[in-house]
């Protein structure tokens, strides 16, 4: 069942035409990630999903329900989460307050500690460091937070904005492990990620953009086996 789909949108900012006229879908349950260069329009189409940014045409549908023109907060409410590029992380709060903001729409208290607890077991890095401020953590450990903040407002939808992007090898392992985990416990995920070759190995599906337009969607699997892909995005041929 579809829990996401964007039928032909379009977005445009600052005169750019970003997006032109997309159709992407995501099926509950799913893992699907969107590959692309920079500049591609990947991250547009994130923000227009999370109601950052209105598209100029199209429909967003979450759940059956089109969701162009909802403020963003709303739109997190209903369970569409986005942890952006960069992070985001609140740096002059602990990691234990920056998990307490990610469940700010929740009133479970002893739900909340719980979740707490299972984020520090998924990241023990975490819990050691508990008590720091968040803007003294490196970046791995940043995006460990940014996606087990965003996993404390128990999302139904994911999206992921390039978590691996400037970490080390050893942590770009760590993260990618995360979301696989994150994805087996039932979390739908729409991922972004420069890593081509590691975002088409962990997801079922995927897509490719290019200059504002899906170029090539299917199944990850032939994808990865694609010559184009191959050459464009995984630095062969």
């Amino acid at each position: 069942m579809s829990l996401l789909k964007l039928e032909q949108v379009h977005v445009g900012y600052g005169g750019i035409k970003a997006v032109k006229g997309i159709d992407l879908e995501v099926n509950a349950g799913e893992l699907v990630t969107l590959i692309g260069a920079n500049g591609a329009g990947k991250t547009t189409t994130l923000k227009a999903i999370v109601g950052l940014l209105k598209p100029s045409e199209g429909r967003v549908m979450y759940d059956g329900n089109n969701i162009v023109g909802q403020p963003s907060h709303a739109i997190a409410a209903k369970g569409l989460v986005l942890v952006p590029e960069g992070r985001g992380v609140f740096p002059s709060l602990t990691i234990e307050e920056n998990l307490q903001m990610g469940a700010y729409i929740r009133n479970d208290r002893d739900g909340i500690a719980a979740d707490i607890e299972h984020k520090f077991s998924l990241f023990p890095r975490l819990k050691e460091r508990a008590k720091q401020t968040a803007g003294t953590l490196s970046g791995g450990e940043q995006q460990m937070l940014a996606i087990s903040r965003a996993l404390m407002a128990k999302p139904k939808l994911l999206l992921l904005d390039e978590p691996s992007m400037g970490l080390a090898p050893i942590m770009v392992q760590k993260i990618f492990e995360v979301v696989r985990d994150v994805s087996k416990s039932g979390v739908t995920i729409l991922l972004i990620e420069q890593n081509a070759r590691l975002a088409l190995q962990i997801s079922q599906r995927g897509y490719v953009m290019d200059g504002g337009l899906i170029t090539l969607a299917g199944e990850s699997a032939d994808l990865l086996s694609n010559p184009k892909v191959r050459e464009a995005y995984l630095g062969e041929g």
